[in-house]
């Protein structure tokens, strides 16, 4: 885990231009109430990058929780990061859709469409394919 998990550390936070001190404070600001966490440094962060210290579950938590990605993307479990959009849509952080925002009803009805698209699935048939053609025309060419 420690090899993979310090270059994906460090990639994020350079990716995102922020200091090892910079994401120090960000971490202490996340705390969460549940643990007593210690206060995160910027040497102490240094260390997980070069690999020579391991952070706690709780650590590799809030640095997944910091950077919007999961924890076995962070430690290397998982190649690419992957996002559930079940759980997207159903936290707390704000969405948009081509740079429109979108409300609370918004997002439970694109949720609900889905969730409904992906159950009805195994009742569905594939039409012949000039019948698919058809119904996929969305007459882009009439104004």
């Amino acid at each position: 885990m420690t090899n993979m998990f310090s270059e994906r550390l460090r990639a994020l936070r350079r990716g995102q231009h922020i200091t090892l001190e910079q994401l120090a404070t960000a971490l202490n600001e996340q705390q969460s109430v549940e643990t007593d966490d210690h206060s995160n440094t910027a040497s102490q962060i240094g260390n997980w990058e070069r690999g020579i210290r391991t952070p706690s579950y709780v650590e590799v938590r809030k640095l997944a929780e910091y950077f919007d990605v999961t924890m076995d993307y962070l430690t290397g479990k998982a190649e690419r990061d992957e996002y559930d959009l079940g759980r997207l849509f159903l936290s707390g952080k704000q969405l948009s859709f081509n740079r429109e925002l979108l409300s609370g009803r918004d997002r439970y009805e694109i949720y609900q469409l889905i969730d409904g698209y992906l159950h009805g699935k195994e009742n569905r048939f594939t039409a012949p394919e000039t019948n698919q053609q058809e119904e996929l025309d969305l007459h882009l060419d009439d104004h």
